[in-house]
């Protein structure tokens, strides 16, 4: 846990969130047994999770770089 450090964050960040990565998710995909039209609406499903999993980590990496720049308020 990162307790509030944006430096700790990002360097978490690089490791699993707490979403299963594209990567693991489509792994657990091919090892399920499904039929055509199941697949083809899971295969949907993957693609539009992989594309906002790419969008909010971008976000995510720019809110905690420009919170690292900063400077924290004393306690």
């Amino acid at each position: 846990m990162y307790h509030y450090d944006p430096n700790l964050a990002l360097e978490e960040l690089q490791e699993d969130a707490l979403l299963p990565h594209p990567v693991k998710l489509r792994d657990m995909i091919l090892r399920t047994k499904l039929d055509a039209n199941q697949a083809q609406l899971l295969n949907h499903d993957f693609q539009d999770y992989l594309t906002r999993f790419g969008e909010l980590q971008k976000l995510g990496r720019g809110i905690l770089e420009r919170l690292a720049a900063g400077q924290r308020k004393a306690s």
